[in-house]
């Protein structure tokens, strides 16, 4: 953005020019001082209010004004008095930014060398002692208590301050980034909630995450308590943000529902140390300002800190407005030099620019002139901050604070493009830190081994420690801190599940919509169904999922205040304050944010949620892989339905819908289980086992996603076959047609939409060749792969005992000749088992790009359709001499395998 040139010239653009009556103005502008002189700021505020709001309305056009000057929001006369004990306060800070910096430091021992952030923290100390000492309640508080989303590089701070409450001990400090190798005494880099599940509660260093994720997470809050399940009427929510992180779409992205939502429960503190982690944010403009207009034009209300308290007597000075002139036309650049400099340079290159501001700083000395401090590293400014973004009503907040990155480190690291990437102090560093900080450490435990300079705790009787313990009572208990006991839930009973049993009948479904009507009915027990979250991106008509609008209605905090134009339908478009839905719009990333604060309120609240995120698969982990990443960390629970899966099911949306590779990406997370059913009682299974694996008694590992592929083919639906072997249907394999005649044999394994075009060409193989076929259904590759190498693992370590045979092994244990694998996705998805068979093993998978056609054609094209397994089949088995060895060539011809027209796999229809 342009730098502004001064405050005149600021002026000058806003009344548009030259000023016909010099006189005139003068005695409205003395007019306007004079009244802030008697009355104060406020009354001013209200007054220069009311004249704009007037003037809008006699259509006198007045210039939006998106950023303020360069100076702080709140005026002197409106801060409030500080309540706490400053003093006392600094000193435990100083404690906790030495310690900080220490425990990095000692994990450089050359043996270790393990890394680390010194600089964030100590920049950032002052942002975060305010809201502990007077803010940030915890969860035994009256309301509740607070979520704190925690820049990821400050992580250091707040384990040098548990470590002064006494949750942490030296040897956990040591313990730092050694994860196993200081097992028990161990912490974990930044914040990891699955790592430190009773320490972290929120994720938050892959950054744009954070931001995205704690406007959900006060949207959750707020749904939580209009739809009866708890009061959260108290709760805040506060997110501690990088500037250069702001440059992240995610951070940005979704400032409108947070405004759209008044989220008066938000509060985003971005600490503006102008600095990315390798230079200037905006080095030729200014950060500070460009965030007042965006969060301004995005409907948040805006509160800068950008001078600490030394600066007020010289703005008080500044009648002309040569110094606030400069302030606004300095770039960051050149802020960030001058608190790598020293207070000559400050003198000559700021102040220096107008006689007037040279002479305002000719009584200071130049230590005077670099103790001039910016408003993030000021207790009363930030104070004054949070006081009133906690009490502003109707928008949420953002506190824009100016800080120094590294503050307080010494000329080495503070205010340097690198200091990022700086993890070790030299001797004469730590020195200068502790004469800073005034630290009782003496010159000879820091000589005696540089390596192991000592932390500092003043023991559990100290004044200043009986204070911050005190403060945390008051406040609710320790933060941050995560607890995992919630309200027990009772989970539904046989009766929900009786839809999936039932199959269609002589009705084509397709598998999207045998999950919809499961869905609809768990949604209808009595004890459970309010419990659950769908949660859909905008294409719930797509997916058969508005029939839900008219019952249990989208959420909308603000209600539907408008005559719906399908008002007189049966699936009318309702919105509602108490509504169960959340329908996000075009918006995958808020749809994921949302999920994981749902997925994750029997932690951050007690009180469980079961979401049920359902999209287009092709827009799942492909766009939004690194939150749901995010969302395992913070072990997040719950459902994510990838609807109109396939390569070729959506083939007339070509190339960008086309998903043949998902449980490929989902593999990638080891907290998802991934399945891809054929028929609706598998998914009635698949869900009533994951219900009971993530709240259900005895289970071991609870914190689980689900990741679930449907299709929009319509098929027949089969019921529930009376010996279903459901052993197999959630370990990933069952036998589903056992062949028909004696022959020579072949196995046919199929997943999900493919099943039924491996029970076509078992029967074209017996018809047409005579060859005995299998076809096993194979609802999760994924997971057989998992229990494939679990067991490969367990006999590497164990080599001794007898080796544990794989499920999939044991389940085709008998089942004599080649295997044909076969899905809608790429090769490399039934290829995942391949390494347990003994078999001859081919697959046949839409490896490629897709496009658009028909289904048929498109089989045809990628050779998966019913004649391209039969062939395959025959291939094989002649090979072994099985069957005529003319018979693969023949069969080409006889099914026209070449050419595409030919193909006849697939039905049509599906909403797409």
């Amino acid at each position: 953005m342009a730098v502004e040139q001064g405050g005149p010239e600021i002026l000058s653009n806003l009344t548009g020019g030259t000023d016909g009556d010099p006189e005139e103005t003068a005695e409205w502008i003395e007019s306007l001082d004079e009244l802030i002189r008697v009355q104060g700021t406020e009354r001013a505020q209200f007054i220069m209010r009311s004249l704009l709001q007037r003037a809008g309305a006699r259509s006198v056009g007045v210039p939006m004004v998106t950023t303020t000057d360069y100076v702080n929001t709140i005026p002197v006369d409106q801060e409030p008095d500080f309540p706490g004990d400053e003093e006392i306060e600094r000193k435990f800070r100083a404690w906790m930014r030495w310690n900080a910096a220490v425990m990095v430091h000692r994990a450089q021992r050359p043996e270790i060398g393990v890394g680390g952030h010194i600089s964030t923290y100590a920049g950032a100390a002052t942002l975060y002692e305010v809201g502990f000492n007077h803010f940030f309640r915890g969860k035994d508080h009256a309301g509740g208590g607070d979520q704190v989303f925690f820049q990821g590089h400050a992580s250091p701070g707040m384990y040098a301050r548990a470590f002064l409450e006494g949750r942490l001990t030296e040897e956990d400090l040591d313990g730092f980034r050694q994860e196993k190798s200081k097992e028990g005494h161990a912490l974990s880099s930044y914040p990891h909630p699955r790592l430190m599940p009773e320490f972290w509660e929120f994720p938050t260093v892959s950054m744009g995450i954070g931001p995205m994720n704690a406007i959900y997470q006060a949207q959750s809050n707020r749904y939580l308590h209009n739809r009866g399940i708890k009061d959260t009427s108290d709760q805040q929510v506060w997110a501690f943000l990088g500037d250069g992180e702001m440059d992240e779409p995610e951070s940005r992205g979704l400032l409108q529902l947070a405004a759209n939502e008044r989220l008066d429960n938000l509060n985003f503190v971005i600490n503006c140390n102008l600095q990315r982690l390798d230079g200037p944010v905006r080095g030729n403009g200014k950060i500070m300002q460009e965030l007042e207009a965006f969060f301004r034009g995005a409907g948040w209300n805006v509160i800068k800190v950008v001078w600490g308290r030394e600066w007020d007597e010289l703005l008080e000075k500044d009648e002309d407005g040569s110094l606030v002139g400069i302030m606004n036309s300095t770039p960051d650049g050149d802020y960030q030099t001058y608190k790598a400099e020293s207070g000559g340079f400050v003198r000559e290159h700021f102040f220096g620019k107008t006689p007037q501001t040279k002479e305002m700083v000719a009584d200071y000395s130049d230590d005077a002139v670099w103790k001039l401090k910016r408003g993030g590293h000021d207790y009363r400014k930030v104070f004054a901050a949070y006081k009133a973004a906690t009490e502003f009503k109707g928008k949420p907040t953002v506190i824009l604070a100016k800080t120094v990155k590294g503050y307080g480190l010494g000329p080495h690291f503070e205010g340097r493009n690198a200091t990022h990437q700086m993890k070790k102090l030299t001797s004469e560093d730590l020195k200068a830190f502790r004469d800073h900080l005034r630290i009782p450490v003496s010159d000879e435990q820091i000589d005696d081994d540089l390596y192991n300079a000592p932390y500092y705790h003043p023991g559990a009787d100290a004044p200043e420690i009986k204070y911050l313990l005190d403060r945390r009572k008051a406040l609710g208990g320790f933060v941050p801190e995560r607890r995992n006991k919630h309200t027990e839930i009772t989970l539904p009973g046989d009766k929900a599940y009786e839809v999936a049993k039932r199959g269609s009948g002589k009705q084509m479904a397709a598998t999207t919509m045998a999950f919809v009507r499961l869905l609809k009915d768990l949604m209808r027990d009595k004890e459970f169904g309010n419990r659950v979250v769908p949660i859909i991106p905008d294409e719930a008509r797509t997916f058969g999922m508005d029939s839900f609008f008219p019952t249990a209605k989208i959420y909308n905090p603000n209600g539907q205040n408008y005559l719906s134009v399908d008002r007189d339908l049966v699936l009318a478009y309702k919105e509602s304050v108490e509504g169960q839905i959340l329908h996000a719009g075009i918006n995958e990333a808020g749809s994921v944010a949302a999920f994981t604060a749902a997925g994750t309120a029997y932690a951050t609240h007690g009180e469980p949620l079961i979401p049920v995120y359902v999209f287009y698969s092709m827009f799942g982990f492909q766009r939004t892989g690194d939150s749901y990443w995010a969302a395992a960390d913070q072990m997040t629970r719950g459902f994510i339905i990838g609807a109109t899966a396939g390569r070729t099911t959506l083939t007339g949306e070509g190339l960008q819908h086309a998903d043949g590779h998902s449980p490929l990406l989902a593999s990638t997370n080891p907290a998802v289980v991934t399945y891809d059913p054929a028929y609706g009682y598998e998914i009635g299974h698949i869900m009533r086992d994951g219900l009971k694996r993530m709240y259900g008694e005895g289970s071991e590992d609870r914190n689980l996603m689900y990741y679930i592929t449907v299709y929009n083919e319509p098929i027949l639906q089969p019921k529930e076959p009376e010996e279903l072997d459901v052993e197999g249907v959630l370990k990933g394999i069952y036998l589903l047609s056992p062949a028909k005649i004696d022959g020579a044999r072949a196995q046919l394994l199929a997943s999900g939409v493919s099943v039924p075009w491996a029970l076509e060409a078992q029967q074209i193989l017996a018809d047409d060749w005579g060859v005995s076929a299998d076809v096993w259904s194979v609802t999760s590759w994924n997971e057989l792969r998992r229990d494939g190498l679990a067991a490969e693992e367990d006999a590497f370590l164990n080599p001794s005992d007898d080796a544990r045979v794989p499920f999939i092994t044991q389940q085709l244990e008998g089942a004599t000749g080649p295997i044909v694998a076969v899905t809608d996705y790429m090769k490399a998805v039934p290829d995942q088992v391949r390494q347990f068979l003994p078999n001859e093993f081919a697959t046949l998978g839409a490896d490629g790009f897709g496009f658009s056609d028909t289904r048929a054609a498109a089989r045809r094209f990628f050779k998966i359709d019913s004649h391209s397994v039969v062939v395959r089949a025959l291939e094989m088995l002649a090979r072994r001499g099985e069957v005529d060895a003319g018979a693969p060539a023949e069969a080409i011809d006889k099914y026209k395998l070449l050419d595409v027209n030919a193909g006849t796999t697939g039905t049509t229809g599906g909403d797409s």
